[in-house]
């Protein structure tokens, strides 16, 4: 039987989904569970900012697919000239699911940059890096859980970065119920598994749960009849959270935050050089 594979992350609405797919091609077993729940804040304040003409920003920077959904629901409420001058300008984001999350806005920009970082770090060192040079400040849309690594690298070297927060995320009041529903399919209560995260965020929230029906440790634990389970992380900022606030040892880590490269870590953990059939 295939080797089960808990994907802590909503599935993609268009289906199929990417990394279920990719999962699949290479012989796993994988299931996705969405685990927080999103609501957008401060969008009247996002459309009195891309509505306002004399604000000098030189750039957008968006870090998920979230913000991308900010960005949508605040231009959908401003006059065209406006949101032309806007899309005109080039915006930052991290990693292909947000560069894809924008380009199929209606209006999307053209001046998409940085979708091959794979975290905020590489993502303003990219922007460091960019050959023109910054005449005004950049306007960066955060949720409630962003990290202070790219503002304080930008910052630090002399960039005006305006931040404004437009959702914020909370657990997901069914994460439980739907688990409990995913373990009852399976075909033995200690079939291994293997459980990505995708967020701190979603880490810190749903691990309680978790511990109460998996071992995450490396030895086996059937005297508690909890399912054996590796750890996958989809970046190193997920992997550093996991490993020093939840003490979690996590066995594989994607080098880019793609399904890809995410199979690619946990086929090489597993010894598998080639897709299985």
């Amino acid at each position: 039987m295939p080797t089960s594979v808990l994907l802590l992350r909503a599935a993609s609405k268009d289906a199929p989904d990417k990394y279920e797919s990719s999962f699949v091609a290479a012989g796993y077993a994988p299931t996705s569970i969405p685990v927080l729940e999103t609501s957008l804040t401060n969008v009247e304040e996002l459309v009195r900012i891309l509505s306002d003409t004399s604000t000098g920003f030189s750039g957008v920077v968006l870090t998920s697919a979230r913000a991308c959904e900010a960005w949508k629901s605040a231009s959908d409420l401003v006059a065209a000239p406006s949101l032309v001058r806007w899309c005109a300008l080039p915006f930052y984001v991290v990693g292909k699911s947000t560069a894809s999350a924008l380009r199929e806005l209606d209006g999307a920009p053209k001046d998409i940059w940085g979708e091959d970082s794979g975290n905020a770090e590489q993502l303003a060192r990219h922007i460091l890096n960019d050959t023109r040079q910054m005449s005004g400040k950049l306007l960066y849309l955060t949720g409630d859980k962003n990290r202070d690594t790219l503002p304080n690298i930008l910052t630090s070297n002399n960039l005006i970065l305006h931040q404004l927060q437009v959702y914020e995320t909370r657990g997901s009041a069914h994460f439980a119920t739907d688990l409990a529903d995913v373990l009852s399919k399976g075909t033995d209560g200690l079939d291994l598994w293997w459980i990505v995260y995708f967020a701190p965020s979603a880490a810190e929230f749903v691990t309680p749960t978790l511990n109460l029906h998996f071992n995450f440790g490396d030895k086996e634990d059937r005297s508690q009849k909890r399912r054996q389970a590796y750890v996958a992380a989809i970046g190193p900022t997920t992997h550093d959270f996991l490993r020093d606030t939840l003490k979690l040892h996590v066995h594989a880590v994607a080098s880019k935050p793609t399904p890809d490269d995410l199979v690619s870590a946990i086929k090489a953990h597993d010894g598998i050089d080639s897709v299985a059939a």
